[in-house]
C-alpha cells in the first residue's frame, strides 16, 4: 500500500475459488480495510512478542516484525484527526472510502479495532505514533454513546491500558449492565431472542474487568450470561446455530478464556478447548474448518457443509484464538515476499 508509505501493507478481503474478490455486502466497499489489518497486526505484534521475548530472533524470523510494521503504517494513514478510523480502501492506489455505511467514522467496530492493534503494537514495538494513536482513538471511543459490542472492545482497550483512569472502565463495564434481558447480555438495546456470537464478547471484557478493577460483581453478570449465550453453544458444538463462522466461534472462546483466568476453574477451561476444537471438526460437518496442511481457514458452515470460500477475517480470528498454532506458524514460515 504505497500511499500509505513505502513499506505499508494491508490485507485483501476474500479469497474465492476463482480468485481474490473484493467486499461488496453493503454496495463496493473496497479491497482491504482495517478492520482486518488492525486485527492481524493484534495477532503478529503477539506472535513477535512472544517469539522476541524467547530470545534474539533469527534474520529469518524478521518478516514477522516487518509485516507488524507495515500493517501499522496502513492502520496509522487510515486514523482521522479526530481520533476516529475509516475503514475501507476502494481499490490499491488508496482511495479512501469515505461514505461507506461499512467505512465511515464512528462508534463501529473499525474503531475499537484501530484502538486495540495500535495499542499492542505500542506494547510490543514502541513508538510515539501507535501510542498516540490508541490514545485519540479511546478519547473518540469515550466521546460518545456506543452500542454494547462494540462498548465491550473498547472496555478490554482500557483495561489494558496503564495511562487510563480506572473510571472509564468502570462506567463502560456499567454500560454493559445496563443493556441486558434478564441475565443475557445483549448486543444491543433493541435487540431480542438470544444475542448472535459474532462480534459478542461482553462476557469476556466483563470478566477482563472484574479481574483488574476487583469488582467479583462484573464477574457474576458474566457467567450468568456466558450459562445462558455460549455454553450451550458449545456443548452443541455450535449445530443449534444452523450458520456458524470463525467469528461467532473466535468471539465464545475469546470470553471463555477470560472467564477461565478469572475464575482459575477447570470448567471454563474445557469449555474453551472445546470451543476451539470446532477448528479441527467438533463440528455439524464433522470435518476441520481449519486447513493446517494449507494453513487456510474456511468462512464456516452452513447446515453441514464447510464452505468453500476463506476471507481475511476468517483466519485472522482463528488465529487470535489459535495463538499457538499461529506461534509456531511464524517460527516455521518464511518470509512469501522474499525474492
Amino acid at each position: 500500500m504505497p500511499a500509505a508509505g513505502p513499506n505499508a501493507l494491508a490485507v485483501t478481503i476474500y479469497e474465492h475459488p476463482d480468485g481474490v474478490v473484493h467486499a461488496e455486502e453493503s454496495g463496493f466497499e473496497g479491497v482491504a480495510c482495517v478492520d482486518d489489518a488492525a486485527r492481524l497486526l493484534t495477532v503478529l505484534s503477539q506472535v513477535w512478542g512472544r517469539i522476541d521475548g524467547t530470545g534474539r530472533p533469527s534474520a529469518e524470523l524478521r518478516w514477522i516484525e516487518r509485516w507488524a510494521h507495515g500493517l501499522l503504517a496502513f492502520v496509522l494513514w487510515m486514523q482521522e484527526p479526530d481520533g476516529t478510523w475509516l475503514n475501507f480502501i476502494h481499490d490499491w492506489d488508496g482511495d479512501k472510502n469515505r461514505d461507506g455505511i461499512t467505512s465511515r467514522p464512528g462508534q463501529n467496530f473499525w474503531l475499537a479495532r484501530g484502538i486495540l492493534g495500535t495499542q499492542r503494537a505500542a506494547s510490543v514495538f514502541g513508538g510515539e505514533a501507535p501510542h498516540d494513536a490508541y490514545r485519540r482513538g479511546l478519547s473518540a471511543a469515550a466521546a460518545h454513546e456506543a452500542p454494547p459490542d462494540v462498548r465491550a472492545l473498547h472496555l478490554f482497550a482500557a483495561l489494558l491500558a496503564d495511562d487510563v483512569e480506572p473510571f472509564l472502565a468502570e462506567k463502560w463495564a456499567d454500560e454493559l449492565l445496563a443493556c441486558r434481558d434478564g441475565d443475557v447480555l445483549k448486543n444491543a438495546e433493541l435487540e431480542v431472542g438470544v444475542p448472535h456470537l459474532w462480534g459478542h464478547v461482553q462476557e469476556g471484557a466483563l470478566a477482563q474487568a472484574a479481574e483488574t478493577l476487583e469488582r467479583p460483581e462484573y464477574l457474576e453478570a458474566a457467567i450468568a450470561s456466558a450459562e445462558m449465550v455460549i455454553v450451550p453453544a458449545v456443548i452443541s458444538a455450535f449445530r443449534e446455530r444452523g450458520s456458524t463462522s470463525p467469528y461467532d466461534v473466535a468471539a465464545a472462546v475469546w470470553s471463555l478464556d477470560r472467564i477461565a483466568a478469572a475464575t482459575a476453574e477447570d470448567r471454563w477451561t474445557r469449555l474453551a478447548a472445546d470451543g476451539r476444537a470446532w477448528f479441527d471438526g467438533r463440528n455439524a460437518a464433522g470435518s476441520p474448518v481449519y486447513d493446517r496442511e494449507r494453513g487456510r481457514v474456511a468462512d464456516g458452515i452452513d447446515g453441514a457443509r464447510v464452505s468453500d470460500n476463506s476471507g481475511a477475517e476468517s483466519n485472522i480470528v482463528a488465529a487470535e484464538v489459535l495463538l499457538d498454532d499461529a506461534i509456531e506458524a511464524g517460527r516455521s514460515m518464511a518470509d512469501p515476499f522474499a525474492s
